[in-house]
């Protein structure tokens, strides 16, 4: 999952613009999130949408809000990365972008820090700007490939860059008068990684069976519990009724997700669609329907495609669906017409009519959902017991 950079900056166009949006949402139930954070210039939305259900976890655990080091997290996953890379001599996805399981799944073997303790910001910059770091970090990794034979020191080059950008990283730091380390702050915390699972939905694999989504970013290779989609959908309800948020790995290169805070899936085929000039619409082409939506959506309720598991899996197949960003849901709200819309936060900072925040349909979730993570407490009995958990 990473960010665009064309769909990210085109997003912040929306500060500047003054968008009447055409939903009137009410909220069904809302769950505790910490603030909306920015991504800015670098592709770790896996990282900031992780941490996001971390720290909404230690509130709903009755532990208070913190504000948790993401660059931690990012670099560490670097690191690991990095020696994969090196064994499987170069042919794994060396990338900015990750999983959740790059989060959540490496609880007791990083630790956890606060964020005052590991910013991240070593570069002379106030946001993050990982394009420089990236490019070196490739870079290096080709070169340390290419050669003949591996140095023993060729990480301690590779951990050098990292310091260099990132910062190093404290062995021990202080958080409110105590002294901690990364392993330490994670226990005070009491996060506890098989706490936590993750969900896809997809039919070129057995349901209700585990195994790991192929897509670039999961380079850790990390399985998913394989489910129709009308029970993923009935868990993540379940869920956020519950109580509990969700990480969520979605697909935004679509025409629904728009920068007014809107993810719908609009029926470029529906009648009702093509407002007062119904032939004008007709006549035009595949592309042109595609743009005259995109900028519809939002200011106008637009009727949505109905979404089967089959519609998943070819956008899966060709490539419509794709690892492309995350991001956490928080609640559920329905529009004027009774429609279900899921509430997102997001990690753009706080852009667009609702500062950060998106409301995204049944069906935008439905189609474009590649995997969700969630406290394995959320899933209702009776999955939980098809997935034998």
């Amino acid at each position: 999952m990473k960010k665009i950079t064309t769909i990210f900056f085109a997003f912040l166009i929306a500060l500047s613009v003054s968008a009447q949006s055409a939903y009137v949402f009410k909220t069904v139930k809302e769950n505790p999130i910490t603030t909306v954070k920015n991504q800015s210039s670098s592709g770790t939305c896996w990282s900031f949408s992780g941490v996001g259900l971390l720290e909404s976890e230690l509130i709903r655990m009755g532990k208070g809000t913190f504000d948790l080091s993401e660059m931690y997290i990012v670099r560490k996953n670097y690191e690991d990365k990095a020696k994969k890379h090196a064994r499987l001599h170069g042919h794994l996805n060396f990338a900015a972008g990750g999983s959740f399981a790059d989060v959540v799944e490496t609880i007791n073997d990083f630790g956890i820090m606060p964020n005052e303790a590991y910013t991240g910001l070593n570069y002379g910059s106030e946001t993050h700007d990982h394009g420089e770091l990236d490019k070196v970090l490739a870079g290096y990794m080709n070169g340390i490939i290419g050669a003949r034979n591996l140095s023993p020191v060729w990480f301690n080059g590779f951990s050098a860059i990292l310091d260099t950008y990132l910062g190093e990283v404290p062995e021990k730091f202080m958080y409110e008068g105590k002294e901690y380390t990364p392993h330490t702050f994670a226990k005070y915390l009491g996060l506890n990684q098989d706490d936590y699972i993750s969900l896809t939905s997809f039919n070129h694999q057995p349901f209700y069976s585990a195994f790991p989504i192929e897509v670039p970013d999961n380079w850790r290779w990390a399985n998913s519990y394989n489910l129709p989609v009308e029970e993923l959908i009935e868990v993540m309800d379940n869920a956020i009724m519950q109580g509990y948020t969700i990480a969520w790995a979605s697909d935004v290169s679509e025409a629904g997700f728009s920068r007014s805070g809107i993810a719908i899936v609009p029926d470029e085929n529906a009648p009702e669609n093509a407002g007062s000039d119904q032939e004008r619409w007709l006549g035009q082409s595949s592309r042109e329907r595609d743009a005259s939506i995109r900028a519809r959506v939002g200011s106008e309720v637009l009727a949505e495609k109905k979404i089967t598991q089959e519609m998943r899996q070819i956008a899966y197949d060709n490539y419509q669906t794709t690892d492309d960003h995350g991001m956490q849901i928080y609640g559920i709200a329905n529009d004027q017409n009774g429609n279900k819309f899921y509430m997102v936060k997001n990690s753009w900072g706080e852009t667009g009519p609702y500062d950060g925040l998106w409301y995204a349909s049944e069906a935008f979730v439905k189609y474009k959902t590649l995997s969700i993570v969630l406290h394995k407490d959320a899933i209702p009995a009776s999955i939980a017991k098809k997935l034998g958990l």
